[in-house]
């Protein structure tokens, strides 16, 4: 347990950034997983809406540092992949 002041106020940010970083990752899992089932079920507009809707929420947590810009490049990647659908 931390006994100086900036210390004391250190960890609390800590656990509030901690917290912040959780739901950006945790809401890019939560999208991608529904841009997979929109894809399976083949609706085209949903698709469109979560991959973009997806892109952006990827965006935003790797400016706030919540996923490394190589990690948010490889999952926009994936989910373009995703998007495209099937290859024939």
């Amino acid at each position: 347990m931390p006994n100086i002041n900036q210390q004391k106020r250190r960890v609390r940010s800590a656990a509030r950034e901690r917290l912040q970083n959780l739901r950006y990752r945790s809401t890019v899992k939560t999208l991608t997983r529904r841009l997979e089932t929109a894809v399976s079920e083949g609706d085209a507009d949903r698709v469109s809406a979560t991959h973009l809707e997806l892109q952006r929420w990827i965006d935003r947590a790797a400016a706030n540092g919540a996923l490394h810009r190589n990690t948010a490049a490889r999952k926009k990647a994936q989910a373009a992949r995703l998007a495209a659908g099937p290859r024939a």
